[in-house]
C-alpha cells in the first residue's frame, strides 16, 4: 500500500511540477505549485515524517501560495521582463539544477547503502522539539531576532511610504 501510494504522490507531483513549465497562464503556475507541494506533503506524511507533512501542507501550499496569488493578481503581468534581465536568471537556473541533481545523487547513494542512515527519526515533533531546544537554540534564537528585525524594518519603510 505504502508503495502504491508513494508512485501516486511521485507521480502526481512530477505530471504538476510538469505543468509549471508549460503552462504560459501564471495562476494555473500557482495552482499546479499547490498541488505538487501537497503531493510532496503526502510524501513527506508517507516517510514518517508527519510534522514535516504537515508543515509542507499548511504553510507552503497554504498560506505562501495564498500570498503567491495575491501578487500575480495585483502586478501586470503583461510587460514581462526586458531582454538584458532574462540572461541571470537562465544562468542562476542552470547552477541550482545541477546542485539539486548532485542533491538527489547523493540522496540516491544515501539509500542504496554507501551511506548509513541516521539512527533516530527527526520527523516527530517530539524528536524536533528536543533538536531545537538542545542543540539548535542559537541558531533558533538567533531566527527569532531576526524575523522581528524584518517585520519592524517592514512596518517601519511601510509606514514611510504611506506618509510621503
Amino acid at each position: 500500500m505504502g508503495l502504491i501510494l508513494f508512485i501516486l504522490f511521485g507521480s502526481i507531483a512530477i505530471i504538476f511540477s510538469l505543468g509549471l513549465i508549460f503552462f504560459k497562464n501564471q495562476i494555473y503556475n500557482a495552482l499546479c505549485l499547490i498541488v505538487t507541494l501537497s503531493a510532496l506533503g503526502g510524501i513527506f506524511a508517507l516517510l514518517n515524517a508527519p510534522f514535516i507533512a504537515v508543515v509542507q501542507i499548511i504553510i507552503y501550499a497554504g498560506a505562501i501560495m495564498v500570498l503567491f496569488v495575491f501578487v500575480i493578481m495585483t502586478i501586470n503581468l503583461k510587460k514581462g521582463l526586458p531582454p538584458e534581465r532574462k540572461k541571470w536568471p537562465a544562468r542562476l537556473a542552470i547552477i541550482i539544477g545541477i546542485i539539486l541533481f548532485l542533491e538527489l545523487l547523493l540522496a540516491i547513494l544515501r539509500v542504496g547503502g554507501l551511506f548509513p542512515p541516521s539512527a533516530s527519526p527527526a520527523g516527530t515533533p517530539a524528536n524536533l522539539g528536543e533538536l531545537l531546544f538542545s542543540t539548535f537554540i542559537y541558531p533558533f534564537e538567533i531566527t527569532s531576532v531576526l524575523i522581528v528585525a524584518a517585520l519592524v524594518g517592514a512596518i517601519v519603510l511601510g509606514k514611510k511610504r504611506n506618509q510621503e
